[in-house]
């Protein structure tokens, strides 16, 4: 007699279990599903409600196995969703199990009973797992004769979002994501039994007016769908859209615009933040039509927000500019040109500039690493001066020294140095502070995964700001609560005001996070800096702007050469002179005039002029000083891609590419390179660094940044650099006292405003928060239901929305309808302004 050999005894790890699945022993962690299991032998069990980034619910009961323990099958099939590994247990899945397979058929025939076949306009055809799972689980032939349920469609759960319930199969994905990742619980389960759907309490008129065909009590529905409480607003309800699994959540923007299968995907990454979330960009007919969440689990995991999502009709606005315009001598008009034409006429006219009192360069922060350090260059070699700042936003000198001290050249995912900040770290950290930074509004990213450690891994989240905002209560956070302006005291004050975060930010992993709007508050960052070096927390900077990072690296800043160097460091300024084969001594080796610096030269004479990359002059400090010193300048070259608030003053208009017409890489807030190859091929549109290359062969400069691939060569050629800048050093200045009728004005920007690349987007703008004007109850006494804010350039006047803002201040939106507050009141964050009740 044969006797068949044992098999070989499997070593069990600690914190681990051996199971037998389909016949194969297999060990896992303590607490891992079935499923997950399953997937990893390669068995890939059907499910709805399953998504790894969501708590398990066993809704949709799709993905049933057999499951023995102990010698014992269980009764009844079991959700592999839900169930976790244990020692001895015995699973059979569809493949080898008759029973489960059974089950999984009559799941799924019970799905289709009331599931319209629609399929062929259905949004979601062609990509949906509910065909293919009824084709590879599902049986042959339907059972069902009676007629369908159906329901009044689309229903709107927001102004971007539609639902076709008939087609909900009730997985709870979207309802989880709300609740759980988003922090919106706003859209939930209404009603019971077979009447059960997902909406929100703005369906409740809707279910009111039309009962089901299946004959529901309305009254009972309204009664239902009223118990949501709030209609459904989220910064990320655009995820809800691509994880459902039937096509019963539809975005507005792409419905009934194309088929999964007439499109093409690329990978892409998001241009409207630091984050540089992962994107993937579908295309047809050379259209982007619709834009998902990439799957990247060390950035984004598989979400974006919203405005990452749909804000991307701006490059087929009707009004982009495709191609060059010169103002015409005679009429004073721009009018088209050639490109030869259009860059000769900006050759000449910077070169008669340069060699007068000077041209000063303004690349704004939307840049690819290529393309900043493209304007960095064309500024030293070309131009021959120091003169450039990427910062179209409030700036301050301190910030330089800041950004030269602590974040150029120093600590980043790809920079080679570590002790960087990143998003992992901040799932895992034992407390995170929040300075001067919203990250709901400026990168939602960021806010995401505070809310996941938040939520998951118990970390500690404390704000530094003037209200408990929305992000403030989403990441069950402290609010440290001062007036505008008083940020720097605040933080210094951590010690004796608040001993237990202080205590927290020395524990290992603690990190501080602080905002561009720091910039706005003289002592904050100096503060921000100290706080760091005493507790040992770690230090991250987070600017709003996708290529602020990338163009600090680039050297696209009056202080700085690429790769941190110090414009005051002789032996840095040789290096880069040696690489970019200049003659020694020919970098200037002062530093340059800063945004402001550069505004106000222009108009007292001392600069001529200008070269702009896509800056909007109302979010610059003061929009009116912009203006005057463009209408002085005796030439300015604009390289934009949509007519902007420069447009009428420049001599020459360059068109560029955006982002999904050019190659290139963002370089996020965590020092982490974000490469994106061409979406749309053979559109003809040029990325700003190859512009400025021809822009400076005219002017007889090379600057060998003909494509993006060569300008990130040249800057990956120049040797590293270690030395860093003195730290920041500047005194806490304490925000004024308002007297009767004037309080402190506290602003920042929300996520979706008046932005320019948000043009073209209805169903966006529908999204966005209320515009209105937060105060403290005893500073709204006597003003009524509005508020006009002003100051001597003018006023804004909103509703009035009680907050727990300190007495005293007013906080507003920084760039939406009805409170431009830039280009309104000329001040920003911490000034002091008027206040009277006003009438809308």
């Amino acid at each position: 007699m044969t006797v068949a050999p044992e098999s070989p005894e499997v070593d069990v790890p600690e914190g681990h279990v051996k199971l037998t699945i389909d016949g194969q022993e297999v060990v896992a962690p303590k607490g891992e599903l079935l499923i997950r299991t399953a997937e990893r032998l390669g068995t890939v069990i059907p499910r709805f409600c399953d998504h790894p980034l969501l708590d398990p619910a066993g809704a949709c009961r799709q993905c049933l196995v057999e499951v023995e323990m102990n010698g014992r099958p269980m009764p009844k099939p079991q959700a592999s969703c839900t169930m976790t590994v244990a020692d001895g247990m015995v699973v059979k899945t569809q493949m080898t199990s008759e029973v489960a397979d059974k089950a999984q058929q009559g799941v799924m025939e019970l799905l289709l009973i009331n599931h319209p076949l629609d399929c062929p306009i259905c949004d979601k055809g062609g990509e949906c797992p509910l065909q293919n799972q009824a084709m590879a689980h599902g049986r042959a032939e339907s059972r069902f004769v009676d007629r369908k349920r159906t329901f009044p469609k689309p229903l709107p759960i927001s102004s971007q979002v539609l639902l076709d319930r008939e087609r909900c199969v009730l997985c709870q994905r979207c309802t989880r994501f709300s609740a759980q990742i988003a922090g919106d619980p706003f859209i939930d389960l209404l009603e019971r039994g077979a009447h059960q759907q997902i909406g929100t309490s703005e369906t409740a008129d809707v279910l009111d007016a039309a009962s089901h065909t299946s004959g529901s009590d309305s009254a009972s529905a309204g009664k239902s769908a009223s118990a949501g409480g709030e209609p459904f607003q989220s910064y990320f309800s655009g995820n809800t859209i691509q994880i459902c699994p039937v096509g019963a959540l539809t975005s507005a923007q792409y419905r009934f615009r194309s088929r999964p299968f007439d499109l093409v995907s690329k990978p892409s990454v998001c241009e409207h933040c630091s984050s540089g979330c992962a994107e993937r960009a579908d295309y047809r007919r050379g259209k982007v039509m619709r834009k998902l969440a990439g799957d990247d689990p060390e950035v984004n995991e598989e979400w974006i927000c919203d405005k990452g999502r749909f804000a991307f009709r701006y490059e087929t606005a009707e009004q982009r500019i495709r191609r060059p315009l010169v103002r015409d001598a005679d009429s004073g008009e721009l009018v088209e040109a050639s490109w030869t034409e259009a860059l000769r006429a900006a050759a000449a006219g910077l070169a008669a500039a340069r060699d007068g009192k000077g041209v000063g360069v303004l690349p704004g922060g939307r840049l690819t690493v290529e393309d900043a350090y493209a304007y960095s260059k064309f500024a030293r070699v070309a131009l021959r001066t120091n003169d450039i700042d990427h910062r179209a936003r409030a700036h301050s000198a301190e910030e330089l020294d800041f950004l030269a001290s602590r974040v150029a050249g120093g600590p980043g995912v790809d920079t080679g140095r570590d002790g960087g900040v990143t998003f992992t770290d901040l799932e895992n950290a034992p407390l995170v502070l929040c300075v001067a930074f919203e990250p709901e509004e400026e990168a939602p990213a960021v806010f995401l995964r505070l809310r996941k450690g938040a939520r998951t891994k118990n970390v500690q989240v404390v704000h530094i700001g003037q209200w408990t905002s929305p992000a403030v209560s989403k990441t069950f956070g402290e609010l440290l609560a001062c007036k505008p302006g008083g940020e720097a005291s605040a933080v210094d004050g951590i010690a004796e005001h608040a001993p237990d975060v202080d205590e927290g930010l020395r524990a290992d992993g603690a990190v501080v996070l602080v905002g561009e709007r720091a910039a706005e508050v003289p002592g904050l960052l100096t503060a921000v800096h100290r706080l760091a070096e005493r507790t040992g927390a770690r230090l991250a900077w987070i600017p709003r702007r996708a290529g602020e990072r990338g163009a600090v690296e680039a050297g696209a800043l009056p202080n700085l050469l690429p790769g941190g160097r110090s414009v005051t460091d002789q032996a840095a300024r040789a290096e880069v002179e040696a690489h970019w084969g200049m003659a020694a001594g020919t970098l200037p080796a002062e530093p340059g005039r800063d945004v402001t610096g550069m505004l106000n030269a222009i108009v007292t004479r001392d600069l001529d002029g200008l070269v702009v990359g896509g800056v909007d002059l109302d979010d610059l400090p003061d929009p009116a000083l912009a203006r005057k010193a463009l209408d002085a300048a005796s030439f300015v070259v604009s390289l934009e891609m949509l007519p902007s608030t420069v447009t009428p003053y420049a001599d020459v208009v360059l068109p560029i590419a955006p982002v999904d017409e050019k190659n290139g890489t963002f370089l996020n807030w965590e020092g982490r390179r974000r490469p994106f190859t061409v979406t749309l091929e053979g559109t003809g549109a040029l990325s700003d660094c190859r512009v400025l290359d021809t822009l400076g062969v005219e002017m007889d400069a090379d600057l060998f940044t003909q494509t993006p691939a060569a300008a990130l060569g040249d800057l990956d050629r120049l040797p590293a650099h270690t030395a860093r800048a003195a730290a920041p050093d500047c005194p806490v200045a304490e925000p004024q006292a308002p007297a009767d009728g004037a309080a402190l004005l506290a602003t920042w920007r929300q996520l979706i405003d008046d932005g320019s690349l948000q043009i073209d987007e209805p169903a966006l703008a529908g999204t966005a928060r209320r515009v209105v004007a937060r105060m403290s109850q005893a500073t709204a006494d006597g003003l009524g239901d509005h508020v006009t804010v002003s100051t001597d350039r003018g006023s804004v006047t909103l509703p009035i929305e009680i907050a727990d803002v300190p007495d005293g201040v007013v906080w507003l939106p920084g760039n939406s309808p009805g409170s431009k507050v830039r280009a309104a009141l000329g001040a920003g964050h911490g000034a002091l302004v008027d206040i009277a009740g006003g009438v809308r």
